[in-house]
């Protein structure tokens, strides 16, 4: 029983890249940012490392446009999910 319990292991270790611990590892998560639509921006459309970089460069060229950034700035954020999908961060606006 012990064997086929260790066998067992050893096929799912390599169906998953190292076992349990290589399906509860992180992937790196990507920042993007959307517009008033939820879309991704269609000026800003980019992959960023980091929230702040992503909100840096959506301030930085939000005021550019605007010529401030005092107003509500229309520009949301997204992170990358573990199964490939988007979740917002930041609504556009708030």
């Amino acid at each position: 029983m012990t064997s086929g319990l260790m066998n067992w292991a050893a096929m799912a270790g390599a169906l998953w890249g190292g076992g349990v611990a290589s399906r509860s590892s992180n992937p790196a998560r990507h920042y993007r940012l959307v517009d008033q639509q939820g879309c991704p921006h269609p000026v800003l459309d980019d992959l960023y490392d980091s929230l702040d970089a992503a909100w840096e460069e959506a301030r930085r060229w939000w005021c550019e446009q605007m010529g401030s950034d005092r107003e509500p700035v229309g520009i949301g954020i997204e992170v990358s999910t573990g199964c490939g999908s988007w979740r917002t961060l930041r609504h556009p606006g708030s």
